[in-house]
């Protein structure tokens, strides 16, 4: 009887023969034609693998080990996306050093890849966690502030009451923690941000240069979010006071019948004592603190608000006193922090001008002529002609448009204006494990750069992992590392305690693979030129917003700084023969 086929010792048998013999180590023969097959490096989770790992892994395996065989020097690399806060909170939970929870997850991770039999290059393994690693994150960030793409500034953000920390939009839900249940409230920190909207046009334009597929391009510039419009000053009446609002529909000016301004809008506060309704008011912004940015804009909500007593703001092309209120759909973090409402033409605002009873002027008909905009809002605007609306009736909307943006620009009252949707990018965090920020503030010079010379700035050992009641980083804590001179004149500073956020390590990872055991630069220039762009690169769909466009935008800032020699990171998929 024939011996039957032991799959499990066949298969340990190859693998160790690759392992030996380096079978898929890749050639320094930088003459070969190259293939760079890039896979989103997984986050090593105590779990192990999940299949959304080996599903794009196993799909890019098939196509490495087939260009190997066609005579190409394949870069196929694997590495791991360390840092973070789930390690952090098991760190915290069970007692163990992050370091040691990670170096347990990798091992783990590794045999169990290595155990499905993929081809990656081990030699080129990269951990984020390593400070080999993150001092080039570190170098990256550096030139990011002399370029002046990184600054500090007060925002608010969501804070657990419980777990002491700061939460994403995401990590709220009904005003409470996901994690604990606890109330979130809004607090204001000062917060690194890196100024990703200075690319925002080269992010979107340069996607007309990679050969992505089309949804994803959509979602990338839906994020973005481009518009032209105009900015527009409405005064507040009786006083010299303007509250300016961002439209992408100048058009429709005549129609605005009120203003809408967000909870958090400092005119509030500057005119407290003229506000007949203050309590009401104040009642009002205790409620909306405890909400999220994603569920104050929830379009589905049922529309809250409350007017402001005691002012009212002047249209500007007719002259007309209009209110204002306060409504938590209107956030300080976009725009202005203030709307014109056209309820005859806006979903939102007809359903809180129904709600208030307030007054709708339709501006815009379309080919059927005037509608009964008491039944719902007439929103098909894109074109028509303008009526209601003086010295614009009759035009079409496109004419409309420039008209009155020239009206604004000439009675100096408003302004041709571009904006985004897309915001800064939130770049602090008030924990432990994350790539510690090299910057040090002293009272005389301000925020001062380490020297690259001092790089990496290494995390230092900790007692407590915990957060701190104040929002602090648990590394504020630790006097002896915080006290430090001023790299400028010399003078006692304090080195900065946040720490950079996962997505720092995995906004590079793709250039250090290319030479990864370089310790004079992230990667050469000659191993940069010979493997960039990335031939192939698969991963979730999930990833195609967050990942890829900071992804992107470090890239782009690293070409324009001549340190990449290509624009973009990821080329054309190639036809397979």
């Amino acid at each position: 009887m024939a011996e039957m086929y032991n799959h499990h010792t066949v298969e340990k048998k190859w693998q160790k023969i690759w392992e030996e013999e380096k079978a898929f180590k890749v050639s320094e023969d930088y003459s070969k034609p190259k293939f760079y097959a890039l896979v989103e490096f997984p986050y090593p989770s105590g779990q192990g693998l999940h299949v959304g790992h080996p599903r794009p892994y196993t799909a890019l395996d098939i196509v490495s080990r087939k260009r190997r065989m066609q005579g190409y020097n394949v870069l196929f690399p694997m590495g791991w996306d360390a840092f973070g806060l789930p390690t952090e909170n098991y760190a915290i939970k069970n007692h163990i050093h992050p370091k040691i929870v990670t170096k347990n997850n990798v091992a783990r991770f590794k045999g169990q890849l290595q155990s499905l039999g993929y081809s990656f290059d081990w030699d080129r393994e990269i951990n984020t966690t390593d400070p080999d690693y993150y001092k080039w994150t570190q170098w990256i960030f550096l030139k990011l502030f002399n370029a002046g793409l990184a600054y500090k500034k007060e925002m608010p953000i969501n804070w657990c009451t419980s777990c002491k920390v700061g939460l994403a939009n995401e990590e709220v839900v009904n005003g409470v923690c996901e994690r604990c249940g606890a109330p979130v409230v809004r607090k204001v920190k000062s917060e690194w941000m890196l100024k990703i909207t200075e690319y925002a046009d080269k992010l979107i334009k340069d996607l007309d240069d990679v050969d992505y597929i089309e949804k994803v391009k959509v979602s990338q510039k839906n994020w973005i979010g481009r518009s032209e419009g105009a900015e527009v000053d409405f005064r507040l009446k009786d006083k010299d006071e303007k509250l300016r609002v961002y439209t992408t529909r100048p058009d429709t000016l005549f129609g605005a019948t009120y203003m809408v301004i967000s909870p958090e809008h400092p005119l509030i506060d500057k005119y407290k004592d003229e506000i007949t309704n203050w309590d009401e008011i104040q009642k009002y912004r205790e409620m909306a603190a405890r909400k999220s940015d994603f569920e104050r804009t929830e379009l589905a909500k049922d529309k809250t608000g409350v007017i402001l007593g005691g002012l009212s703001a002047v249209n500007p092309v007719n002259g007309k006193e209009i209110p204002v209120w306060i409504s938590d759909y209107v956030l300080m973090s976009y725009g202005t922090g203030a709307i014109m409402a056209v309820p005859a033409h806006d979903t939102r605002d007809w359903e809180f001008a129904k709600k208030f009873d307030l007054p709708m002027i339709q501006v815009v008909e379309g080919k059927e002529g005037p509608v009964d905009i008491n039944e719902a809002a007439f929103t098909d605007v894109a074109t028509g002609k303008m009526i209601n609306s003086d010295f614009l009736d009759g035009l079409e909307v496109t004419e409309a448009k420039e008209k009155m943006k020239d009206f604004l620009e000439e009675k100096g009252i408003g302004n041709r204006k571009v904006n985004y949707k897309l915001r800064d990018w939130v770049f602090s965090r008030q924990r432990y494990w994350g790539e510690p920020i090299p910057i040090v503030h002293c009272e005389k010079c301000g925020y001062v750069p380490l020297d690259e010379s001092e790089l990496p700035l290494l995390l230092p050992e900790v007692d407590s992992y915990m957060p701190t009641d104040n929002g602090e980083s648990p590394l504020a804590a630790m006097t002896e590392w915080v006290n430090t001179t001023c790299p400028c004149c010399g003078g006692p500073a304090k080195r900065e305690t946040d720490t950079m956020p996962q997505w720092a390590g995995s906004s590079w990872y793709f250039l250090r693979y290319t030479d990864p055991h370089n310790t004079e630069a992230l990667a050469s220039k000659e191993a940069l030129k010979y493997w960039l762009p990335v031939d192939w690169y698969n991963g979730g769909m999930e990833h195609t917003t967050l990942h890829l466009l900071y992804s992107r935008f470090w890239h782009k800032f690293l070409y324009d700084q001549g340190i990449v020699p290509t624009r973009s990171h990821i080329s054309v998929v190639p036809p397979m023969e």
